[in-house]
């Protein structure tokens, strides 16, 4: 009999699947559910930008681009962050398409972290930083963020967790789960720390277009001093509903985008043709199309908050992404306890807030990209939850 644990990389062998994906597995599986689990847009990608695709296809446009992604891409995603953040990055060399923001994230992971080289990642957060970083062959170091700080992060603790072996911050802002957000301020106290000890930032700005009550997505690249140390990772399936095409962009410094891009070569060798041309439009034209969606999400932001505190469910207000992360410690059930009995007893799936590091414990992530009905259905649901929870005791 063969022992396949011998062949498998100890690094991998390591990692525990995602606890995301756990409780979409079950709720699936189950009748009448529904499922405020995933972070995926129930909003189908725009129409224009389909048709940017469908046209690609029908002239028959299905060959390779080059490594980098088309130039026009490039150059689009360029003159988007430099009109929404006044950031300039040349598209020809600091630029890169990847397969998802996810990629990305991978890709700088594994072109900047030696053996042995410390990551601080902020907690909660989504969850594939701690294993890439382990699969990558460095030491996640956790710095936990608290609810009395809004769950941001603050730069003493920062100062806390550097040793002499750290060197990369992951700031994973807006927030998936926790809905924090990150003001300018906020990026000017935490960049001194980064700069005093010669830290690099890999930023994933994913949710940047998604924040609300009149505040707006700042990158830290905008912060004096800090764009040539970061890597801003972004794409386009939570801002476009644009989550099945696959496709997200690195922007950074020449010399580490050049060596991210030989990781891409090698592993992917280029991004998906159609989804390039479909992206060039979003970008064009499709600044419209996100606001009405924002403003969507803003109206189910509003109402699921207000009902959760209503029902005793502590939560804080989420300014960005598309993710309340109420407190459940009330009801005296752990983070797991309370998600699998809530989906078993009544049909509603969320997901632990341990899937997201080990502070998230005694809090829940509840995803938002559903619709007005099913939400109000499910906050139903919840606070009968709660009521029958509070009578067995």
């Amino acid at each position: 009999m063969i022992d396949y644990q011998n062949f498998i990389n100890d690094k991998i062998s390591s990692v525990k699947p995602s606890g995301i994906r756990k409780f979409f597995d079950i709720a699936v599986e189950m009748d009448n559910v529904i499922s405020l689990s995933i972070g995926e847009p129930d909003f189908q990608t725009p129409w224009h930008i389909r048709e940017a695709g469908i046209v690609s296809l029908e002239r028959g446009k299905t060959w390779y681009s080059p490594n980098r992604g088309f130039i026009e891409l490039r150059k689009a995603i360029a003159d988007y962050y430099k009109r929404r953040f006044n950031v300039e990055y040349d598209p020809d060399s600091q630029v890169l398409v990847t397969v998802g923001g996810s990629e990305g994230i991978d890709l700088c992971l594994r072109s900047v972290v030696s053996e042995g080289d410390e990551v601080l990642i902020p907690q909660p957060a989504f969850v594939c930083y701690e294993p890439l970083t382990t699969m990558a062959g460095g030491k996640p170091v956790i710095i936990e963020t608290k609810q009395e700080n809004n769950f941001r992060l603050l730069p003493d603790e920062i100062e806390k967790a550097v040793t002499d072996k750290t060197k990369v911050l992951v700031l994973p802002f807006p927030n998936n789960p926790t809905g924090a957000i990150m003001e300018r301020e906020d990026l000017e106290k935490i960049a001194k720390v980064i700069i005093k000890h010669n830290l690099f930032v890999i930023s994933d700005e994913i949710y940047g277009e998604l924040t609300y009550g009149g505040k707006h997505h700042v990158s830290i690249a905008e912060i004096d001093g800090m764009k040539e140390r970061t890597l801003v990772v972004s794409g386009f399936s939570k801002s476009y509903a644009m989550t099945g095409w696959r496709l997200g962009y690195v922007l950074g410094p020449v010399e580490i985008v050049d060596h991210i891009t030989k990781l891409h070569q090698y592993g992917i060798m280029s991004s998906p043709t159609t989804a390039q041309y479909a992206a060039i439009e979003a970008l064009k034209n499709g600044d419209h199309d996100v606001a009405v969606m924002r403003d969507d999400y803003d109206i189910r932001r509003r109402l699921i908050v207000g009902k959760l505190n209503e029902i005793g469910l502590t939560c804080f207000e989420p300014l960005g992404a598309f993710y309340t992360f109420p407190c459940i410690k009330s009801t005296g059930l752990s983070s797991d306890e309370f998600a699998t009995r809530l989906v078993q007893e009544k049909r509603v799936a969320v997901v632990p807030g341990t899937a997201f590091g080990e502070c998230g414990e005694g809090y829940i992530r509840i995803s938002y990209a559903q619709s007005l009905k099913n939400i109000k259905t499910a906050l139903k649901r919840i606070e009968e939850f709660v009521e029958e929870l509070k009578s067995e005791g």
